[in-house]
């Protein structure tokens, strides 16, 4: 006797994908807040494509990403002037696990190409933010004009969302509520270690209690060869690999096919 083939999809319940990405999710929980600058840089290079199509107009081009942080209320805020989102887009992009923006984004605006500079999914990489947090407030508006939003989650997987939002500007506030054992996320000096171990060389002006960038948005590789001079070079080795030393030679690549790269391979001893 022949039996019909039953079709279905995984479900996963928050209460047990929490606890997996509060305590697994990436071997060094620091690279939390990689993932979510890495967001804001996206939210900018998104404006920016809508720019260049032409399908926003009059926008002052003062893109930036700002770490914040206030040890007194235990916050750890990362906030970008870029695309923001509706409170459909919220429901979409952070209420469903791991269902990319970047990816959506990319469908409607690129077609077959990919979006250059779009590198973090607004998905999964968000949530690693529970990896130090008890909570996660995001608080965002679209370019669009629509309310803002604000949205609340505990680790324990359960969110309310607050519509009409009182936020002037377009753009989107990730605040992140540290828990109490991982304290060591209120500190100055482990943020600014970071942000220049993983965000040096990040597209988008990246601020942290400084009147300067932490990064280098033109780096030393996104150029031509015959533009830098040895000089450059031996800077540049030094403050990537922390060495007084100088590299011995240096080879700088550039090549558009078959795959398209560009680098720097820097020989010492």
């Amino acid at each position: 006797m022949s039996r019909e083939v039953e079709k279905g999809g995984i479900s996963v319940q928050t209460e047990h994908i929490f606890p997996i990405i509060k305590k697994w999710l990436y071997s060094e929980k620091e690279i939390f807040l990689r993932e979510i600058v890495s967001n804001a840089c996206d939210a900018i290079t998104k404006m920016k494509r809508l720019i260049s199509l032409g399908e926003i107009r009059g926008v002052e081009e003062n893109f930036r990403v700002t770490v914040t942080l206030d040890k007194d209320a235990g916050t750890l805020t990362v906030s970008d002037n870029g695309i923001g989102m509706t409170e459909e887009e919220v429901k979409n992009y952070i209420c469903q696990i791991a269902l990319s923006g970047a990816l959506d984004f990319i469908e409607k605006y690129e077609g077959e190409s990919s979006a250059p500079g779009i590198i973090g999914h607004f998905g999964l990489g968000f949530y690693s933010s529970f990896m130090v947090s008890e909570r996660v407030d995001v608080i965002t508006r679209s370019f669009n004009g629509e309310p803002a939003v604000k949205w609340e989650c505990g680790d324990a997987g359960e969110y309310e969302m607050t519509p009409d939002y009182d936020k002037p500007e377009r753009g989107t506030d990730v605040i992140m509520h540290i828990t109490d054992d991982e304290k060591e996320f209120l500190e100055s000096a482990k943020i600014k270690e970071i942000l220049k171990k993983y965000c040096s060389f990040m597209p988008v002006e990246i601020y942290f209690e400084e009147e300067e960038p932490i990064n280098d948005i033109h780096p030393l590789w996104q150029k031509l060869a015959t533009e830098c001079t040895d000089e450059e070079y031996k800077e540049f080795y030094n403050k990537v690999f922390r060495d007084y030393k100088e590299p011995l030679f240096q080879i700088h690549l550039s090549a558009d096919y078959p795959l398209n790269f560009k680098g720097i391979l820097l020989i010492s001893v």
